[in-house]
């Protein structure tokens, strides 16, 4: 039986950062993975769904400035070029994780200490791990730590016919040789309104978007989500609110659905293609966890505190744990896993500071809490908002849809609870917060910040000014482009026409 320091069991990006940073301590480290390296998130997850929203973005670009420079919208591509596009970045992107691991085996420094073996991994105990090989074969090895870093998968509903093919999760979409003239998205979350948001840019595919509650994306706040839903229902999506489904199969070869609206009444509408978004489950089904005595919630993520579960050797990253689902929390909660089993940090990993990122139309970015989470908490916070339509580098680009908010401690502090920004660029806005937020700095030091002209992260500064009582732009004088107020326990009040200048 082989032995080693550490046994890493999957190769996405929580799994693959972890057995990086256990090569920077020298630990002889087995990499077990059963499919692809990099995972769900490579091939039907975050990667490849936004390098399709980047191509469906740049079709949409070209088609609207068609219809306005030309009578005719005579764009013209075929859903192969898509597909082609799409391959090329996926192989890119295998390639450098694959000739990242066949160069560890080669390099004298690190082939002692780096092994990869394919196949299927389960526990036998805390320490022996069996390794189901593609061929059928079995390999038992040891290792003194391990790391479980399966992911997850998307959740099935018992009552839906998914075939992968005409009614698809995200696992299937990637699967269909062209663009439906018709589909549905059932489930009006971040992944559902991203390929909501794909598949009408594509300008070929009547959507329709299924939502239970009054409007989509429940989580976020109503400002950033009316924005959403106007541009949604622009690119000609039709939005099922208040909507339950009764039924949802497959008929002749298209798709069927019965939905019930809160009036009680009943609609049928046929579509020619189905996707089904309600979220993912943890792949724990085949480990074996019972046989390392690891706990496991309801819902079948393993139970961890900061990575660390139940057995003091064994650690928990990514998807598989009840933690947020994203690769950047992955690949950290990976790394510090690793710092935490050898005794280089104690600390509990802080999820304050974590940058999100929706590919919606506009982008939609955020950091830390915004103003439902922290009305939930308790908080009270004062927050002011800018549109994009005084932003000069906005005006520049011709594009005034879009805002910065920035939520604050409602005291003498101010210090910054979070950050939404919606419009081009939002993703890169708002990394300057999120260091200030892990730092626990207040919002003086956004507004003390010297920012490159023209750019859009202007905005940002002149929302701290406006915090402070020294906007350049008086929010009173332009109260459709800046919005300030606060909540102080009991509702919002609009803080408005209070500001001013002080020295």
């Amino acid at each position: 039986m082989e032995k080693f320091d550490l046994c890493v069991i999957g190769a996405g990006p929580s799994g693959y950062a972890a057995a990086m940073r256990a090569m920077d301590f020298k630990k002889k480290t087995c990499l077990i993975e059963k499919d692809k390296v990099g995972g769900a998130g490579l091939y039907n997850g975050a990667f490849q769904s936004k390098a399709m929203w980047e191509l469906s973005k740049d079709v949409a670009s070209v088609r609207k400035k068609m219809a306005r420079l030309s009578e005719y919208d005579n764009f013209q591509y075929s859903f192969k070029q898509i597909q082609s596009e799409l391959d090329a970045a996926v192989n890119d992107r295998k390639f450098h994780l694959e000739r990242h691991l066949e160069i560890l085996n080669e390099d004298d420094e690190y082939k002692d200490y780096f092994f990869m073996k394919k196949g299927a991994g389960k526990f036998l105990s805390k320490n022996e791990v069996e390794i189901t090989k593609i061929d059928g074969s079995k390999e038992i090895i040891w290792a003194e730590k391990i790391v479980i870093a399966t992911g997850s998968k998307p959740r099935y509903l018992p009552n839906i016919p998914i075939d992968e093919k005409t009614i698809v999760t995200s696992d299937g979409i990637h699967q269909w040789h062209r663009l439906p003239e018709s589909m549905v998205v059932l489930g009006a979350g971040v992944i559902g309104c991203e390929y909501a948001t794909i598949f009408s840019n594509f300008g070929r595919t009547k959507v329709f978007l299924i939502d239970k509650a009054p409007r989509i994306l429940p989580f976020e706040d109503e400002d950033v989500v009316n924005i959403v839903e106007s541009n949604l229902e622009g690119n000609g999506v039709t939005i099922h609110r208040n909507a339950s489904l009764k039924r949802m199969e497959i008929v002749d070869g298209e798709v069927e659905y019965e939905l019930e609206y809160k009036d009680g009444s009943t609609k049928v509408y046929r579509v020619e293609k189905a996707l089904v978004s309600v979220g993912r489950v943890p792949n724990t089904q085949h480990l074996d966890v019972e046989k390392a005595g690891l706990e496991l919630t309801n819902r079948g993520h393993i139970v961890d505190q900061s990575t660390q579960t139940n057995v003091e050797n064994i650690h928990a990253i990514g998807d598989v744990t009840a933690d947020m689902s994203l690769v950047n929390v992955g690949e950290l909660e990976g790394r510090h896993s690793i710092r935490r089993m050898y005794g280089i940090t104690k600390k509990n990993l802080v999820y304050d500071n974590v940058s999100t990122i929706m590919f919606l139309k506009p982008e939609v970015a955020g950091v830390g809490l915004n103003e439902i989470q922290a009305q939930e908490k308790g908080i009270c916070y004062k927050v002011v908002s800018i549109d994009y339509a005084s932003i000069p580098r906005a005006i520049a680009m011709r594009v005034s849809q879009g805002f910065f908010k920035i939520l604050v401690t409602d005291d003498e502090e101010m210090k910054i609870l979070g950050m939404r920004a919606i419009g081009p660029h939002a993703s890169s806005a708002i990394q300057a917060v999120a260091i200030l937020i892990q730092m626990g700095k207040g919002v003086e030091a956004l507004s003390d910040m010297i920012y490159p002209h023209p750019s859009i992260i202007e905005g940002i500064r002149e929302c701290a000014r406006c915090l402070l009582n020294k906007p350049v732009f008086k929010p009173r004088l332009f109260r459709e482009m800046i919005k300030y107020g606060q909540y102080d326990g009991d509702g919002y009040i609009d803080l408005t026409h209070e500001v001013r200048a002080i020295c």
